[in-house]
């Protein structure tokens, strides 16, 4: 967790991502990443020198079987205040509206009720649990059904709700961030979603596992283009000695 910490840390201060007085909420989904980036969060807030105000909040999208429970109780053991809202878009996603391609509906209704839980809460940042896979999974998404080098930024400020959105773990690795949820034994809440593995995000993941049996640096080297290009929103960091840093895994897949 150290180790985690350090690498959210670095991230943060490259991207200026917090300042004194925030409050942020980390959006609870009840998987591997944003748990780990609330426990990276709690113990960044112990010492960080820009005091701020941490907060966890879960959208429950209306699955059966989904209990956040042990998420509540998670909090409870790192004094993070925490929201539970209930909504009804596993009903109107499925089974009013029977999307064909339900992901983009779905990520709007959720942004839409968490961002409104925000306010009500006086939040102003909103911290996501996106890592360096997400990241190169994403930019090779735009690449091949879009056409465009793109990719989410660091920080977005979103117009429309005056929320901040905040990317601290960018600089870890999926694969150790498992290793961190199994160690801690992080309560991981499964999603009974149909779209699970079926979805576009989920074919490319599998396109560039198979790239980087062959080329286990794929991942690393694509993210450091990255950040030379740079993409918008992006910095043109130096990159020497960073593969001691938080280039933890580029050799292995766990």
């Amino acid at each position: 967790m150290e180790r985690l910490t350090g690498l959210v840390r670095r991230c943060v201060e490259d991207y200026d991502m917090i300042q004194e007085g925030d409050r942020i909420a980390v959006g609870l989904s009840g998987g591997k990443d944003s748990l780990a980036l609330l426990c990276a969060l709690s113990s960044l807030k112990r010492y960080y020198p820009k005091r701020f105000e941490l907060y966890g909040v879960t959208i429950g999208l209306g699955f059966e079987g989904m209990d956040f429970t042990a998420v509540a109780d998670l909090c409870g053991r790192l004094d993070v205040p925490y929201c539970y809202v209930e909504t009804d878009i596993k009903s109107v996603v499925f089974d009013l509206r029977q999307e064909k391609n339900p992901c983009s509906l779905c990520v709007r209704m959720r942004k839409g009720a968490f961002n409104d839980k925000l306010k009500e809460l006086g939040v102003s940042k909103a911290a996501l649990g996106h890592h360096m896979d997400d990241a190169v999974d994403t930019f090779f998404m735009s690449l091949i059904y879009e056409g465009r080098i793109s990719c989410f930024e660091p920080v977005t400020y979103m117009d429309r709700s005056g929320i901040t959105q905040i990317r601290p773990m960018l600089y870890a690795e999926e694969s150790y961030i498992k290793r961190v949820a199994s160690k801690y034994k992080l309560p991981v809440v499964d999603s009974p979603c149909p779209m699970n593995g079926n979805s576009k995000r989920e074919y490319v993941k599998r396109f560039l596992s198979d790239l980087r049996r062959e080329r286990p640096d794929l991942r690393v080297k694509t993210f450091r283009a990255m950040q030379r290009l740079p993409l918008p929103g992006w910095k043109k960091l130096e990159l020497d000695g960073l593969d001691s840093g938080f280039l933890l895994d580029n050799n292995t897949e766990k």
